[in-house]
C-alpha cells in the first residue's frame, strides 16, 4: 500500500460549487482523499455560489455527484457520511455583496486553518473573487488561490487576469491549475529522465529522432457550445495542456525539484519555442472540424449541428502541428502535436521515436528494421512502454520481432493511484506549487499562441472536415508523412 501522508487542517471554499466542474471532479477527487484518511477529520470543505439552499440540500446534490461520479466498488457508505458532514454551503455573489459576512463568520470560526480559495468559475469572475476577499478581510498569510484554465483568450486578457489576481494575492500564494501536470505518468516522466542515467544520456538529438504528443477526445462538444465557439483546440488545449506536455519532455534537468526550479526550465522551454509565422502556417498546421460521422460504433452529429447554430463556424475541433524547439539538445529534432474532439479514441501519449541504427548485423528481411520507440500512456490507462526489438522464438535462424518493454502503474504496483485531481488539490493545501503554472510561463504560452492566431488569421481558410471518429483530416496524416515518418500505428 501507498504510504498517505495527512495533511494539515483545512477550510476548502469552493467557488463555483453547484458547477459541473465541481461536482464531476472536485467533490470526487477529496471525497477519494477522505476516504484514504487524508484529510483531517476538523477540516471543513466549504461551497459557495449564488443559488440559494439550505446545506443538507447540497449534501445531498454532493451525495448524488458522488453515486455518479465514483465507481461503485470506491464508495463506502461509512466514509461517505463522514465526509458528507464535512461538506458546508453559502450562498455567496462573486459581483455584489450578498452573502460574503456569512463567509467571512464561517471562516473565522477557525483562523488560523489553512484556507485555499478554489475558483471553479468563469476566469471573468476571477478578479471580482478576489477583491472581494481581500475587501472582506479574508485573506491570510495561510490563504491560497487557485485558478481554474482557462487564464484569458490572449495574453491580453491572460494579463488582465493575472494583474488582477495579483493585485490581492503574492504569486507564491496563487496556483495556476493544469490537471494534465498532477497525472502519475507525467511525474513518472521526470524520475525516467533525471533519475535513470540511461535515458538522460539519450535524451538528445543525436538519438532521437523525433517526438509526438497526441491528446485525443472521443466527445464533442457536450453542451459547452457557447465556450468552445470563442475558444477551439488550439486555446482549449494546445496552449496550455500540450505545452505543458512538451515542457516536461524537452527541459533540462533543474537543480532541484522546488517549484521555481522545476519552473524555470518549463520556462526555458517556451522561450526556445519557434513561433509559427504566416509564412509556415501551411507546411506545419492543420487545422480540422469534426463532419458526421460514428465513435464507437455510435452515429454522431457534426460539429456545426452539435452548435445548433445556423451560421457557419470557423472554429477548429483538431489542430495538427510540427514545432521546434530551438536548443542545442533538441537541434533538428520535430515535435509533432496533435489534438481532438470526435476522434476514435480518447488517449493522451507521448511517444519518443529514437533514431534507427546506421549499420545492422542483421539481414533485412530478418525484420523491419524498427528503431526503439518510448510510449509514455497519460490515459486511458497510465504506464510507460518500450519496445525493443528480440529475437523470435525457436529455430530456424535469426528473426527478429519489436518487443514491449510494458509497465502499466495500477497493474505493476497493485494499487489504485490517485488521480491528478487529488494529488493538486493536496499540494494546494501544503502549498507545493511545483505542478502548478507560474505566471510568467502562462504569458509567454499565450504570447506563442496568439503569434499562430494571428498568422491563422492572415491566412484565412477554414479548418479542414474530418468525420467523427477518424483521426483528423488527411493534411494532418501529410503533415508527419512528407518528412518520412507517421503517427504512431497502435493509435494511426
Amino acid at each position: 500500500m501507498a504510504t498517505i501522508i495527512p495533511v494539515s487542517p483545512f477550510d476548502y471554499v469552493v467557488f463555483g460549487a453547484t458547477g459541473d466542474l465541481t461536482q464531476r471532479k472536485l467533490l470526487p477527487a477529496l471525497y477519494q482523499r477522505f476516504r484514504d484518511s487524508q484529510i483531517p477529520e476538523s477540516s471543513r470543505i466549504i461551497g459557495a455560489s449564488r443559488s440559494h439552499m439550505p446545506v443538507e440540500e447540497f449534501r445531498e446534490r454532493a451525495r448524488d455527484a458522488l453515486k455518479s461520479f465514483v465507481p461503485a466498488t470506491e464508495i463506502d457508505e461509512a466514509k461517505l457520511a463522514g465526509f458528507l458532514d464535512h461538506l458546508f454551503y453559502v450562498a455567496v455573489d462573486a459581483l455584489g455583496d450578498e452573502g460574503w459576512n456569512d463567509l467571512k463568520a464561517m471562516l473565522e470560526e477557525r483562523p488560523d486553518r489553512i484556507r485555499p480559495y478554489y475558483l471553479a468559475t468563469a476566469p471573468d469572475l476571477y478578479g471580482a473573487i478576489c477583491r472581494n476577499l481581500d475587501r472582506y478581510g479574508l485573506i491570510s498569510a495561510q490563504s491560497r488561490v487557485v485558478l481554474e484554465k482557462p487564464i484569458g483568450k490572449d495574453l491580453k486578457s491572460a494579463r488582465a487576469i493575472n494583474d488582477a489576481v495579483g493585485a490581492v494575492f503574492p504569486e507564491s500564494q496563487i496556483f495556476r491549475i493544469d490537471h494534465y501536470l498532477g497525472k502519475e505518468t507525467v511525474q513518472n516522466l521526470l524520475a525516467l529522465r533525471f533519475a535513470n542515467t540511461i535515458f538522460e544520456r539519450l535524451w538528445n538529438a543525436d538519438v532521437i529522432d523525433h517526438v509526438q504528443i497526441t491528446v485525443a477526445e472521443t466527445v464533442g462538444v457536450e453542451g459547452r457550445g457557447g465556450y468552445y465557439d470563442t475558444s477551439g483546440a488550439l486555446r482549449d488545449m494546445v496552449q496550455n495542456h500540450i505545452l505543458q506536455l512538451l515542457c516536461l519532455t524537452a527541459m533540462e534537468s533543474p537543480i532541484s525539484l522546488d517549484a521555481n526550479s522545476v519552473r524555470d526550465e518549463k520556462l526555458k522551454v517556451l522561450r526556445a519555442l519557434k513561433p509559427i509565422t504566416a509564412a509556415d502556417v501551411q507546411s506545419v498546421t492543420v487545422r480540422g472540424q469534426y463532419a458526421a460521422g460514428a465513435v464507437n460504433g455510435r452515429p454522431v452529429e457534426s460539429y456545426q449541428a452539435d452548435l445548433g447554430s445556423d451560421a457557419a463556424s470557423r472554429t477548429e475541433t483538431f489542430v495538427a502541428l510540427k514545432l521546434e524547439v530551438r536548443s542545442g539538445r533538441w537541434a533538428g529534432v520535430p515535435f509533432y502535436v496533435r489534438t481532438g474532439k470526435r476522434l476514435p479514441k480518447k488517449l493522451s501519449e507521448i511517444v519518443v521515436q529514437f533514431r534507427a541504427s546506421p549499420f545492422s548485423i542483421f539481414p533485412a528481411e530478418s525484420f523491419g528494421r524498427e528503431p526503439n520507440r518510448l510510449v509514455i500512456r497519460l490515459q486511458p490507462e497510465e504506464g510507460m512502454k518500450l519496445e525493443v526489438m528480440t529475437k523470435d522464438p525457436g529455430p530456424g535462424g535469426m528473426r527478429l520481432r519489436p518487443t514491449n518493454l510494458d509497465i502499466s502503474f495500477e497493474e505493476t504496483f497493485k494499487q489504485r493511484y490517485p488521480d491528478a485531481y487529488e494529488r493538486l488539490l493536496m499540494d494546494v493545501v501544503r502549498g507545493n506549487a511545483t505542478l502548478f503554472m507560474r505566471r510568467d510561463e502562462v504569458e509567454v504560452a499565450w504570447a506563442w499562441a496568439d503569434t499562430l492566431l494571428k498568422a491563422w488569421a492572415e491566412r484565412p481558410e477554414p479548418p479542414r472536415p474530418y468525420a467523427a471518429g477518424s483521426w483528423g483530416p488527411t493534411a494532418s496524416i501529410a503533415l508527419i508523412e512528407r518528412d518520412g515518418r507517421t503517427w504512431h500505428e497502435e493509435i494511426g
